[in-house]
């Protein structure tokens, strides 16, 4: 049974969240990407409770209307301020100092393989849809002819009447981008009922035009498991299976055929099959 809980890590700072499970059980933190939202991991939270599993899956900046300072300051929105929000929630979770699984797609993807980077010692596992290591992705922008037009939307994103654009015609970009992507059209509803607003959407591409140069990172040290389908519009091969490359520690490469940009919506009984056996096999 997925409850919501309002998260506060600081004064104006309260992050709706899904959540399932028991408080003292190991933590499961989930960080949903663009153009969704915490009903991205609808589907995962109530198999993780069943299997032993606190699952905690927040809005984040932004996105939560509670936590959403003025997406014209940039500064609201560095990265390194939804990095801090992350760990807060863990903290305000109860969950302290105390290793936890770290499960991240697209935007919260990137946020997770930082957080894996800098405090692997807090991370019993790392799960990860459809973003590839940093360091894999950068190669291939450089060295596949296909991934900077796969990745053309995020210069687009950086334009000032994006949002307006995106939202047009009752959300008709983002309704049109998840359905070409095997989103079904009842979790479309949910993920528009978050983001299909001006003041959501203009938080939400606040990422993309606050994010300044690519953090550094080096190989991952903790266990780790991606996922990535093979019909991913955003995301090639080349990069998918570098990342391999740039993993120093237990690593599972999950390639599903047909699939898409957002498994987790699109084919949640393989992604919670590959998911608890990961955790299983890497206990908190």
């Amino acid at each position: 049974m997925i409850e919501t809980r309002n998260i506060e890590t600081e004064p104006g700072m309260v992050f709706d969240a899904s959540v399932a499970g028991l408080e003292t059980a190991p933590l499961v933190l989930m960080l949903h990407g663009f153009c969704v939202s915490r009903h991205f991991w609808d589907n995962q939270i109530p198999a993780l409770a069943a299997a032993g599993c606190y699952a905690v899956a927040p809005n984040q900046r932004g996105y939560a209307a509670g936590a959403r300072p003025d997406p014209a300051e940039f500064e609201n929105y560095r990265i390194d301020k939804l990095i801090g929000d992350a760990l807060d929630i863990v903290q305000a979770v109860g969950h302290g100092d105390r290793r936890f699984h770290l499960v991240g797609h697209d935007w919260g993807g990137s946020l997770s393989w930082l957080i894996a980077d800098r405090w692997p010692e807090r991370i019993a596992s790392l799960t990860m849809l459809s973003r590839p290591h940093p360091a894999s992705f950068a190669r291939a922008m450089k060295t596949d002819p296909e991934q900077p037009h796969r990745s053309r939307h995020h210069h687009e994103l950086l334009d000032p009447g994006a949002g307006p654009r995106l939202l047009a015609d009752n959300g008709k970009w983002v309704r049109d981008r998840l359905a070409r992507n095997g989103v079904p059209q009842a979790a479309i509803d949910k993920h528009l009922s978050v983001i299909g607003n001006p003041p959501a959407m203009e938080a939400a591409l606040a990422w993309y035009r606050a994010r300044g140069e690519r953090q550094p990172i080096g190989p991952t040290k903790v266990p780790t498991l991606f996922i990535w389908g093979d019909a991913d519009d955003t995301v090639g091969r080349i990069s998918a299976e570098g990342t391999a490359e740039f993993i120093a520690a237990d690593y599972r490469f999950a390639a599903l055929p047909g699939i898409g940009h957002y498994a987790a919506d699109q084919v949640p009984a393989q992604v919670n099959a590959l998911l608890l056996e990961h955790l299983a096999r890497h206990p908190a």
